[in-house]
């Protein structure tokens, strides 16, 4: 079964600066992660909160599955952080 993204569910992990949503590989629940340098891309991360970062996830959620697609059918985990070099 192909990996999908049934939930559109996501948010903010401050503590890690990141942004946490999931996918399933069949039953298997997978733990996706991107970094918010990623998602502020020009922006002065400084002046960024929550909200923006959740803003520019929604912005960009079909590059950010696509990436996360690649990264899991690179090297299946259950826990996958996706940053810079996953998007290039």
């Amino acid at each position: 079964m192909p990996l999908s993204f049934p939930n559109p569910a996501r948010s903010y992990d401050e503590a890690h600066s990141r942004v946490r949503f999931l996918g399933h590989d069949g039953m298997f629940e997978v733990r996706f992660y991107v970094l918010a340098d990623v998602l502020a891309g020009e922006h002065p991360t400084r002046t960024l909160g929550e909200s923006d970062y959740l803003a520019f996830f929604d912005a960009l959620r079909s590059k950010i599955l696509d990436a996360a697609r690649r990264a899991y059918g690179t090297k299946p985990d259950r826990n996958i952080t996706l940053a810079r070099g996953h998007f290039a």
